[in-house]
């Protein structure tokens, strides 16, 4: 090879080590919003805001496919209400807040990823998505803090977490851990020596995002709906049960004390997705690893 051309590549692959190392991440605070497609319109709305008791949100979600929920001054639910093909997965997409989208979109670019062009999604708010390993598309967004009057019917004020389905836990580690700066907080499985959840926690905050492994390729909707997932935080799950029923409710399941020590309860909405209802702290020694980050907490 010629001098010349050799010389040529060693500048660009050194313009590029360059770039990389001086790009910083922007802070990564917690979850913004969770897009969730539903088919079932009418009971969907009736589930998210009767029986959750959220508060429906228009300023900053125009887009007429979408229908909103606010639950804090920073977090939405978003419910996909468009007619395009049912998707396999009912969790379409997980924005997290950040400071600075311009500064985080070429900090994905210096990492070798492909961010899409920032976007505009009602003024001031801004977002920059990327799709991660296994094609789950993230979303980085941008916006201040609004005012919420309170609720009375609002079960939770806190989108603490989101699931999803992972097939190759190292490649989505080299997304969300190498590049993105998030944690593990705590993993486990229905038993001691199996791994079937992950909590990656964002490195500026207490919200997590969850790896659901060992997920056959052939679930059904059923099992598909509980794996890609929500969960909302409460202080005291039997508040939060009394509360349900006030709102409609008819008790499904009944809360337990999960494997990492926590209360949880389980609903879902009217398409099988499931919406966890989980205290913040844990009320027992979890099973198979310890906590590694801060706990969650209400938000407003």
């Amino acid at each position: 090879m010629r001098p010349r051309l050799l010389a040529a590549i060693a500048l660009l692959f050194g313009i590029a080590s360059i770039a990389k190392e001086n790009s910083h991440r922007p802070p990564i605070y917690g979850i913004a919003h969770v897009r969730i497609r539903v088919n079932e319109f009418e009971d969907s709305l009736a589930f998210y805001q009767g029986v959750l008791g959220l508060a429906p949100e228009n300023q900053s979600c125009r887009d007429f496919r979408l229908k909103c929920y606010r639950l804090n001054g920073e977090q939405i639910i978003q419910l996909d209400i468009s007619e395009t093909p049912l998707p396999k997965n009912y969790v379409e997409e997980v924005a997290f807040l950040t400071s600075d989208v311009s500064s985080m979109r070429e900090y994905l670019l210096a990492h070798g990823l492909q961010p899409g062009a920032i976007e505009k999604n009602a003024e001031p708010v801004s977002s920059v998505s990327v799709s991660d390993p296994e094609g789950h598309r993230i979303v980085f967004e941008q916006r201040p803090k609004e005012y919420l009057k309170d609720y009375r019917t609002r079960v939770s004020t806190s989108l603490i977490h989101a699931g999803i389905i992972v097939r190759d836990r190292a490649a989505e580690d080299r997304f969300y851990k190498d590049i993105l700066g998030f944690h593990l907080y705590w993993q486990g499985g229905r038993k001691d020596d199996q791994t079937s959840w992950v909590n990656m926690q964002v490195p500026d905050g207490t919200d997590w995002i969850e790896y659901m492994l060992n997920v056959s390729p052939n679930a059904d909707k059923r099992e598909l709906g509980v794996m890609n997932h929500i969960a909302l935080g409460v202080p005291d799950i039997k508040a939060a049960r009394e509360q349900l029923i006030k709102n409609g409710w008819k008790p499904g399941e009944e809360p337990k004390i999960g494997r990492g020590g926590k209360w949880q309860l389980n609903l879902y909405d009217p398409d099988e997705t499931r919406v966890e209802f989980m205290e913040f702290t844990p009320v027992q020694k979890p099973c198979c690893s310890e906590y590694t980050g801060p706990h969650p907490g209400q938000k407003r």
